[in-house]
């Protein structure tokens, strides 16, 4: 029963939310994105935040403090599509995120994330890819904006953590500014675990120690996705 109601909520939401969705639309085309941000972002957290209280999704945070101001990348391990509303709930505020360009069929949800700034890539297409990352650290220059990547590329579904591809940290790199590694543990409680049902569940987020990319040499650059995920596995008890 739980997990059809968050559905009906979910979906619910974000048709309430249609005439906010039409004026930040309306302030974008008129160029007005700081009137823009102000009115998406709180919406967006207001909405991850309902979806994990209605799901029983309890998430203790650490490591806030550790965020430098101005841009960075953020970058977590990927266990659950929760993740994603825990990231939007707690990170401070919403950040763009990184997302398969197949998200883009999805009504709604393509106009709220295309609203926040999120960036859709094809991972069949290397060019596409490589372009949208571009622009995506052209972005986080010129608006001061932060981006949230899953170097994985998909969910772990469970403890153990994938590959972290080097191609995510291609915004960072080209941008110069600091990643910031993102310990998240428990989201794959609240679904995967549970063969897609929602049940409650206890998430811990560790905020790690944000990695300077300016100056980085070329081999640095190259290992920097062993590096982070070095890091989030110690922190998780893996290494």
């Amino acid at each position: 029963m739980r997990t059809i109601i968050w559905f009906i909520y979910f979906w619910g939401y974000l048709l309430l939310a249609l005439p906010k969705m039409k004026k930040a639309q309306r302030l974008e085309a008129a160029g007005d994105l700081d009137a823009r941000d102000a009115l998406v972002e709180p919406k967006i957290q207001s909405w991850a935040r309902s979806l994990l209280r209605l799901a029983g999704v309890t998430v203790e945070v650490s490591g806030l403090e550790r965020i430098p101001q101005g841009p960075v990348v953020f970058v977590p391990n990927h266990q659950s599509y929760f993740d994603i509303p825990v990231l939007l709930a707690w990170l401070e505020k919403p950040h763009p995120l990184v997302s398969k360009v197949e998200v883009k069929k999805i009504p709604l949800i393509r106009q709220w994330m295309e609203l926040l700034g999120c960036v859709f890539i094809d991972r069949d297409n290397a060019r596409q890819s490589v372009s949208a990352l571009g622009e995506a650290a052209k972005t986080m220059v010129e608006r001061q904006r932060s981006l949230i990547i899953f170097p994985e590329g998909t969910r772990s579904r469970g403890e153990q953590l994938g590959e972290f591809k080097s191609g995510g940290f291609r915004a960072a790199l080209k941008a110069g500014v600091p990643v910031v590694p993102v310990v998240i543990d428990g989201t794959y409680r609240a679904m995967e675990a549970n063969h897609m049902w929602i049940k409650p569940a206890s998430v811990k987020v560790q905020v790690l120690e944000p990695i300077p990319t300016r100056g980085m040499t070329r081999e640095e650059s190259k290992q920097i996705g062993e590096r982070v995920r070095g890091l989030i596995a110690a922190k998780k008890g893996e290494v």
